[in-house]
């Protein structure tokens, strides 16, 4: 019962999100983790069981550090190189203020997207499932529902991001192969991020991944438009 009440909250998460609030967003994002853990405390699941265990800090600590700054390092090798800096263009970030794309990427990415995601799919429904059928399908169930999740916000994708746009190009057909591969992408990156979460024990190494992905993602993107347009 209590994975179905996962599963609904994390729904109508989607549907507030992309449809019916999407001006609402932190909030339901803040609102939806606070729900799911609350789930999982009646689940019986402990603080350990969702990756967020004293024990935890530690280690999530070192990974997430080590993988963002991976990211990040990468994220200004391609910055740095003219020719790849296409791959970087995304109207999401480069029509933003300088107030705006920090909002993005310091308060809107860390407390609603990754928090709920994180909640979400590697720590309430990935112990929920991993106690009761192991945790190789609570790392493909969470996953292949990681991978659903984006499904809506990858309607628009060609539309907004160039590189995107130049592979996939654009009309219905187009659309359904972005929000296809998006969708794919989003599930197997989901996979690699249960899999470090189980590996080190703590949710906060994913969700430092995440953060740099999607945040490090508004900050570069941004940045390309300003050294373009400089």
């Amino acid at each position: 019962m209590q994975v179905w009440l996962a599963l609904g909250v994390v729904l109508v998460a989607a549907l507030l999100n992309n449809m019916v609030a999407p001006d609402a967003y932190l909030l339901t994002c803040v609102a939806a983790a606070a729900v799911l853990m609350m789930l999982a405390h009646l689940d019986g699941l402990t603080r350990t069981d969702v990756g967020l265990g004293p024990g935890s800090l530690r280690a999530g600590t070192v990974w997430g550090v080590a993988l963002a700054g991976i990211v990040l390092a990468g994220y200004l090798l391609v910055l740095a190189v003219p020719a790849m800096r296409t791959a970087l263009v995304d109207d999401r970030a480069t029509q933003l203020s300088t107030a705006g794309v920090f909002w993005q990427a310091m308060v809107r990415v860390p407390l609603g997207t990754v928090l709920l995601e994180e909640v979400a799919f590697r720590g309430v429904l990935w112990a929920m499932i991993a106690r009761r059928r192991g945790v190789w399908w609570a790392t493909g169930a969470s996953s292949a529902l990681f991978g659903l999740w984006h499904v809506a916000p990858a309607l628009r994708l060609a539309d907004v991001n160039a590189a995107a746009a130049a592979v996939f190009g654009s009309g219905p057909f187009g659309q359904t192969l972005a929000v296809s591969a998006a969708a794919v992408g989003t599930a197997v990156a989901g996979a690699v991020f249960c899999e470090l979460r189980r590996r080190s024990g703590s949710l906060l190494t994913p969700a430092a991944l995440h953060w740099a992905l999607n945040g490090g993602g508004y900050l570069f993107s941004w940045t390309t438009a300003q050294l373009w347009t400089a």
